[in-house]
């Protein structure tokens, strides 16, 4: 957990990054906010573009601890706004490179907003850090019933270096919620380790530790007090609502799942972090952790798949594109593209198969092969898998589920 104490910054003292660069009055063309860019990372000792970044307002509990942080944008720089963006918040940070994170004061906030405000002049492309700092800015001020609130600003040197802190871990999640970067696509090991247990409430969220002295006083002042769940992990919809998905219980979507555009997850679905749909999918089953379901594939209801949280598992389990997953079904196989499990059948590494061509192997000999049929015989008991014909009984999704 990372405690909080008064803001600074590496040398301990705010960083004005007017004294070094000198930004006009407006950028007219891209080329103008590329070269600004670069003038001033060159003020930078040392600089290297972070793989990504964010800016976002956490809520700091009585203990110190970070219990969440919203990134209204989160970024992999580019050339135009957003190194340009990247280059500011690293000056007035004091930031060069590597993975970090570093509280912000309001005074650093504003320098920001100043570097980056001439970029408006350009109005080819849009300004989603300028609006969302701005954003920032205005909510700094407003209480937080379960703390107090901060700014902070994170950099991710490399996606391969492991998550350093909460600050760092919220950045993460938001990275993947906001479809920025894919499952597997950064390093999430140790996140555990870096959240702290919270109590999610309507009211936002608190500390487990005396919590229910903290909802009697709120009672008092007037306050209804919803507990939602105590988790290391919040809703998902309460920091990011991806375009193009419907999602019938917010409960069910942790924070950190991918959920991409035409996915419904139905009242019954879940779908954990670091986890979720690479295109139209019908989710009514559980997508473990670390579980990646391929376009116009449907997860039945009931139906399971093995994650690599609980038990040891290092196997990244798949499913292919145009799988179906049957009712309370279930695979601990990764499935290649156009494969069946039929509903109740439930699949593991050392389940024994039979194969078209007579023999039998067990099933993680045949993870991730294609146009297969999975089924048990009804008669003799046996897990068969069979090659796939046109003629299946399943033609693929409801196109009209996941127009959205």
């Amino acid at each position: 957990m990372r405690e909080v104490g008064p803001p600074v910054n590496p040398s301990g003292t705010a960083v004005d990054a007017a004294s070094s660069f000198d930004a006009m009055t407006s950028y007219s063309t891209l080329e103008e906010i590329q070269q600004a860019a670069r003038d001033l990372e060159a003020t930078i000792d040392g600089y290297q573009t972070p793989a990504a970044f964010g800016v976002g307002i956490a809520t700091v509990g009585p203990s110190g601890d970070v219990l969440d942080v919203a990134y209204p944008k989160v970024n992999l720089p580019e050339p135009g706004s957003n190194s340009l963006t990247a280059s500011s918040v690293a000056k007035v940070t004091g930031h060069s490179s590597g993975t970090a994170t570093y509280e912000l004061t309001a005074a650093q906030l504003d320098e920001v907003i100043s570097i980056l405000a001439p970029a408006e002049a350009y109005t080819e492309i849009p300004h989603p850090n300028l609006d969302a700092y701005r954003a920032l800015a205005a909510a700094l001020p407003q209480p937080a019933h379960g703390g107090t609130r901060h700014l902070f600003a994170a950099f991710i040197g490399d996606l391969d270096d492991d998550p350093i802190d909460a600050v760092d871990g919220y950045l993460r999640l938001h990275l993947l919620s906001t479809r920025t970067v894919q499952p597997h696509g950064m390093s999430m090991n140790g996140i555990f380790g870096k959240l702290t247990n919270v109590v999610w409430t309507n009211l936002g969220p608190f500390e487990v530790e005396g919590f229910e002295l903290t909802r009697v006083r709120l009672r008092g002042e007037g306050h209804q007090v919803d507990v939602k769940h105590v988790d290391k992990f919040p809703r998902m919809l309460d920091y990011v609502i991806p375009s193009g998905v419907r999602i019938a219980d917010a409960t069910r979507v942790r924070m950190g799942a991918h959920l991409a555009e035409g996915t419904v997850v139905m009242h019954e679905g879940f779908c954990n972090f670091n986890a979720g749909t690479l295109g139209t999918s019908m989710v009514e089953g559980r997508i473990s952790a670390g579980v990646l379901v391929g376009d116009g594939t449907d997860v039945g209801g009931g139906a399971s798949i093995q994650g690599t949280l609980s038990g040891g598992g290092k196997e990244v389990i798949s499913l292919g594109k145009n799988c179906l997953l049957g009712a309370n079904a279930g695979t601990g196989i990764s499935l290649g593209d156009d494969c069946i499990i039929q509903a109740g059948t439930y699949i593991t590494a050392g389940t024994l198969v039979a194969m078209p061509d007579g023999t039998t192997v067990k099933a993680r000999e045949i993870s991730g092969a294609n146009g297969l049929l999975f089924r048990r015989n009804s008669k003799s008991g046996t897990v068969e898998a069979l090659t796939r014909t046109d003629d299946s009984s399943w033609q693929g999704l409801n196109e009209a589920l996941h127009d959205n």
